[in-house]
């Protein structure tokens, strides 16, 4: 009598047990690797894949974004034990895979199931910066759920996590962080996007640039206080009683609110981009660049006020791309120089 029931206990319990050692292992991946860096490929002189995966082991970069499945990077990434953010890639992309299930089932065989575990794929990012009152948006959660099937399908979904890249445009009234909200124009699709997260466990991947909130409003914003200087006067969040000490955290934190106002207060952010250009444009310097760098490494171990501890975040970026389109600034957020040389002093903890 009691075999049959002695046996789908055991087989509960060994569900349950592999399930909490799969979200343990997610959670310490996390945990490992505190920052990354974003390596884009729009130059024509860059190293070879396979050059750039062993530029960043020498220099203790644990992490890495792609911003669409290159298959050259990703064999290269192969045994490499750098973990992932691996972009769909753009609007076409997501307009395939919200269009059909069948359409997300092959680009997971060949882009997940391919490369992982072998390639550390952490997240896949559907849709990065899509404008908030573009069509597109409104693609997003279709295009992730049905990735996230395709990855449950195979048995990947506690393993590799579904979401989208946003920029900060999505978040109006963000000062004080507190009174941070989704915006009108991402109000109808970002709160359905923000319960998927919390369902099924993943954050909110975000891009998040002091730089350019620094240089369309310098009068306001002490450079000092947008570059993570020692001595910057703290900023008091009048409505969290939280003090901010630099705009970055700052800035995390407006999406922190956002998100609970639309009811996923249980959903993390990881900071997908963050960067300062070193030459092109206003404030764009090298010494600049190097103190905002090495503080925002820095700051990815310490979290915000309203959520300190490990702050995934990723650097942009690897290189300076000069094919980058648009301001000059674009081809000069790089840490290094494409003959692998860094562009200044940074130091990545070990």
């Amino acid at each position: 009598m009691g075999g049959v029931g002695s046996v789908r206990r055991w087989i509960s319990c060994t569900l349950l047990i592999a399930a909490i050692f799969l979200s343990f292992d997610h959670q310490q991946a996390c945990a490992a690797g505190a920052y990354g860096v974003c390596y884009g490929f729009i130059g024509d002189n860059l190293p070879s894949r396979a050059e750039v995966v062993q530029l960043y082991k020498s220099r203790n970069i644990s992490a890495m974004r792609i911003y669409h499945p290159d298959p050259e990077a990703l064999a290269a990434l192969r045994g490499s034990g750098i973990a992932l953010v691996l972009d769909v890639g753009g609007v076409d992309a997501i307009r395939a895979l919200a269009g059909s299930a069948a359409a997300a089932a092959v680009w997971v065989e060949a882009n997940v199931q391919a490369y992982y575990p072998d390639v550390l794929i952490r997240y896949v990012a559907v849709g990065n910066e899509v404008p908030a009152g573009d069509d597109a948006a409104g693609l997003i959660l279709p295009a992730m759920r049905n990735v996230r099937a395709a990855l449950a399908a195979a048995g990947l979904a506690g393993a590799v996590r579904v979401s989208t890249a946003v920029r900060m445009d999505v978040i109006t009234d963000s000062f004080p962080p507190s009174r941070g909200v989704f915006s009108a124009s991402a109000g109808r699709h970002m709160p359905p996007v923000a319960r998927f997260l919390a369902d099924t466990g993943a954050p909110l991947l975000a891009n998040v640039y002091p730089y350019f909130a620094y240089r369309d409003n310098p009068r306001d914003i002490a450079l000092a206080y947008a570059t993570f200087q020692p001595g910057a006067a703290a900023v008091r969040d009048g409505g969290s009683g939280l003090a901010y000490t630099n705009l970055f955290a700052a800035m995390v934190d407006a999406i922190h609110a956002a998100l609970e106002k639309a009811g996923a207060p249980g959903v993390g952010v990881v900071v997908s981009e963050s960067g300062w250009p070193s030459a092109g444009g206003f404030a764009a310097t090298v010494e600049n660049a190097r103190r905002y760098n090495q503080g925002l490494i820095d700051q990815a171990y310490r979290g915000t006020p309203k959520r300190p501890g490990v702050l995934e975040t990723y650097v942009f970026a690897m290189f300076n791309e000069n094919q980058k389109p648009g301001d000059p600034t674009e081809r000069n957020f790089g840490l290094f120089y494409p003959n692998k040389q860094p562009v200044y002093p940074i130091i990545f903890p070990n």
